[in-house]
């Protein structure tokens, strides 16, 4: 992954020279030392700086590290946890997490297999003598190197002589991968939890399938804490070894010591020594889908997790058994639709579950990040954005390409449709006789180009109610086009607090947003009002630093304050905000207190916001008064922005990986929630998921897959 516009070219004196990851709590870098020597920097987002509770446990993380000194794992070089942005660099070891390997070319066996064991198993070994338990041993956190695993990444580990941190609103952990101690008592987990956890690894590594794997976070847990686990497609003698590894009793689980004698004794094991046994490829299964693994239950279990228990009390919560007849009072909606709300879908003429490839060959100068996701034009055609094109016509029934334009080797989503023209950017290649990006036109039945001007790099275009508004190549003036490419009016880039200055538009109307071209970060941001008609622009007010426009609510513009580290000016994925400023354009508004700790996404619906946080928490806040109306921690982790069915009253979502995922927008109650998109591209890890409604039919984007289903029984195409 490449350094993307914003991020900094250097930190603690290490020079920064690729992506290798992010999330939720911060990035990950390749870096270099002044000597050369390669490094893994791991830098956590701005807005965590202002989190004293996260500072001590990025503290906890690097003491923890340097505790453990072993060959199986990444040393701290050095760190700064106390600094504005805090950071740490580890050893970079080169190779890919078992994840990704197992992901792509499928379960391990034979050395492979056996020497992963008994790397985990010394692994482990170093950092239990260390004093710590490591709580987190999952595929992504071992990374396969050419000289055996390395385990990574002590975020969520203790140390047995360090007092517990609380965090609230959140189980730590993952799962699939965790102990039972961990739900049940996670202040008293011991060593003997990462045996738990080595054993459900080790299940993954030799078949692709996870020990325990239920329809949500929520039963994984249950069948974690009660169930016996799925080993099908083991070999023999390591399935004997993973049954010890993984019993209920923590004092009957195997030692370090014993399980590394016992690997050593074995030879090299396969599942394909057994006769009859096949061995499955990640995401496939030998035998019938999860529900059908285990008998059917006349009850079924709902987990009621509240979102404000702090976790180091938390257990695996109240248990509510209830009959699959009766209404449920819990965080889950009936997972069925009536046969009414069924027959009243409506889907575009001819429609089917369909999904369709966004990748064709790399060509062209980078455009833009990660932007992916397409637009509704009205009828039955999406406009989406892709690799290898700028864009991509597809038919909403099928999904069959109608046409292409243009060539690029990254997505960026088209600016929107209207009146039969597609808008969107294009990037001057070596034959071009131009040198910025261009804002383009396009022909919505035929792809062709109907009219482009030069527009800024980094400042995007709207559509507003009569033309579309842009920045001119210098970014010293708001230009204004109308459908057929002619300019409308021009006015300047500039307010009283400064002049670097972005278009917006709220209501339909245009608006213009300033801010210091020298530093954004120290000032208010100017609002200009643009007269639609001429242009004739008018600084209605000043907001605080950081101001994000999110729509209309009644006749007042709503914007979200976020609460930013010194120096920093945009905001991240799980972002904290305090006050919502409601703006009368005509002069005047309100400030409205938002409730404490309510950070993530915000997309503005209705007088609603939802906020979204990289962990899957969804928080909606009604706008005109600041109320908290629900919070929902679905542990669908990286959703996108969501959408919404005013038909069925429900919330749709997406996530990275086409995990879909649909609210009760008045409760928060999960509705439904399907399984991952099979194989959804090598992008999934970059691009940020989306998802729209076409009529009724959901057509969302994954990676590099576009698809789409019934809202009422998503079953996911192949």
């Amino acid at each position: 992954m490449s350094l993307r516009p914003g991020d900094t070219e250097s930190i603690g004196g290490y020079t920064l020279v690729d992506r290798l990851g992010s999330g939720g709590m911060g990035v990950v870098y390749l870096a270099r030392s002044a000597s050369g020597r390669q490094v893994a920097v791991k830098v956590v987002h701005a807005q965590y700086a202002l989190d004293e509770e996260f500072r001590a446990r990025f503290r906890q993380e690097i003491a923890a590290v340097r505790r453990v000194s072993g060959a199986f794992t990444a040393p701290v070089v050095d760190a700064d946890p106390d600094a504005d942005i805090p950071w740490m660099a580890t050893l970079y070891v080169p190779g890919r997490t078992l994840a990704e390997v197992v992901e792509k070319d499928g379960p391990l066996g034979g050395q492979a297999l056996r020497t992963l064991a008994l790397g985990l198993v010394e692994a482990l070994r170093d950092i239990h003598q260390a004093g710590v338990v490591h709580r987190d041993l999952k595929p992504s956190n071992v990374l396969l190197a050419e000289d055996g695993p390395r385990v990574i990444d002590f975020g969520i580990s203790r140390a047995a002589d360090n007092e517990t941190l609380t965090v609230t609103g959140r189980l730590i952990g993952t799962p699939p991968f965790m102990s039972p101690e961990q739900f049940a008592a996670p202040r008293d987990v011991t060593a003997a939890s990462d045996v738990f956890s080595l054993g459900s690894l080790l299940v993954y590594a030799a078949t692709g399938n996870r020990p325990f794997d239920g329809a949500s976070p929520y039963l994984t847990g249950y069948q974690v804490m009660y169930e016996q686990p799925q080993l099908d497609g083991v070999p023999e003698p390591l399935r004997g070894i993973a049954e010890r590894c993984l019993d209920k009793d923590a004092a009957a689980r195997p030692q370090l010591t014993e399980l590394h004698g016992l690997l050593l004794a074995l030879s090299d094991f396969t599942a394909a020594d057994l006769p009859g046994t096949e061995r499955p490829r990640p995401g496939t299964s030998t035998t019938v889908p999860d529900a059908g693994r285990r008998p059917r239950r006349g009850r079924r279990l709902v987990i009621a997790l509240a979102t404000t228990l702090a976790v180091t009390t938390l257990g695996l919560t109240t248990l509510h058994w209830m009959s699959d007849r009766a209404p449920s009072p819990g965080p889950y909606d009936a997972l069925s639709p009536s046969p009414s709300a069924s027959t009243a879908v409506s889907l575009p003429t001819g429609w089917q579950p369909w999904r369709t490839s966004l990748l064709t060959a790399k060509k062209g100068d980078p455009l833009d990040y990660g932007e992916s996701g397409c637009v509704a034009g009205g009828g039955s055609t999406v406009y989406c954005a892709g690799t290898g094109f700028t864009v991509t016509a597809l038919d909403a029934a099928s999904g069959k390409v109608r046409w292409r334009s243009g060539t690029s080797p990254e997505t960026s989503r088209p600016v929107g449709v209207r009146d039969g023209r597609v808008y969107t950017y294009v990037k001057p290649d070596s034959t071009a006789t131009y040198i910025t990006r261009r804002l383009v036109a396009l022909d919505a039945k035929t792809g062709g180009r109907l009219w482009e001007h030069p527009v800024s790099e980094d400042r995007n275009a709207v559509l507003f109610d009569g033309g579309i508004l842009a920045m001119d190549e210098n970014a010293t003036k708001f230009v204004a086009y109308d459908d057929a490419g002619r300019a409308l009016w021009t006015a300047p880039a500039k307010s009283t607090v400064g002049n670097a200055c972005t278009p917006a538009v709220l209501g339909g109307a245009p608006y213009g947003l300033c801010t210091p071209a020298d530093d954004p970060a120290k000032d208010d941001v100017g609002l200009l009002r643009l007269d639609p008609a001429d242009g004739t622009s008018k600084e209605i007010t000043q907001l605080p630093t950081g101001a994000e426009p999110l729509g209309v609510s009644g006749k007042l513009l709503v914007f979200a304050v976020p609460k930013l580290a010194d120096g920093s000016f945009g905001s991240g994925e799980d972002q904290a905000y305090t006050v919502l400023e409601e703006v009368d354009p005509a002069g005047g508004g309100v400030r409205v207190l938002l409730p404490a700790g309510t950070r993530g996404t915000p997309t503005f619906v209705k007088g609603v916001l939802y906020f979204v946080r990289p962990n899957g928490t969804v928080t909606a806040v009604r706008a005109s008064d600041g109320k908290r109306l629900w919070q929902r921690g679905t542990d669908i982790e990286n959703l996108s922005a969501p959408v919404l069915s005013a038909k069925s009253d429900t919330l749709y979502f997406s996530n990275r990986f086409g995990r879909l995922l649909a609210l009760n927008v008045s409760t928060g109650a999960v509705r439904r929630r399907t399984s991952a998109l099979r194989n959804p591209g090598d992008s999934a890890y970059e691009t940020v998921p989306y998802v729209l409604l076409v009529k009724d039919a959901l057509v969302a984007v994954a990676g590099d897959t576009a698809f789409s289903v019934r809202p009422d029984r998503p079953s996911l195409p192949r």
